[in-house]
């Protein structure tokens, strides 16, 4: 079975800087507005199983609140300890208005 796109969000429901819990293909995600670009990762640290939610996004990265780490919104990876594994993202399209995440 081919991945789907999912639309998980309206095109203007994330301000910058803001981020957006969402379920596709029963996985736990974020969707993340940084400086108006939209990203999906992982909503878990890879480093503890603690929510990148209760973080912020900022420059283009996440920050798990937990321990400091910051990973890429664009690669994935963590870009200072104590995180050292990147977590999973996801693509992501605008069209017709929405947000789709490719589940899969």
């Amino acid at each position: 079975m081919m991945a789907e796109y999912v639309a998980v969000a309206g095109v203007g429901e994330l301000k910058p800087a803001q981020m957006k819990r969402v379920e596709v293909a029963g996985r736990k995600l974020l969707l993340c507005n940084s400086e108006g670009r939209y990203f999906c990762v992982d909503e878990m640290c890879s480093h503890e199983d603690y929510s990148l939610y209760l973080g912020c996004i900022k420059d283009g990265k996440i920050k798990c609140s937990l321990h400091g780490s910051y990973f890429d919104l664009a690669s994935g990876k963590p870009t200072c300890e104590p995180a050292e594994e990147p977590i999973r993202t996801y693509a992501v399209k605008i069209e017709a208005g929405q947000v789709w995440v490719l589940a899969g």
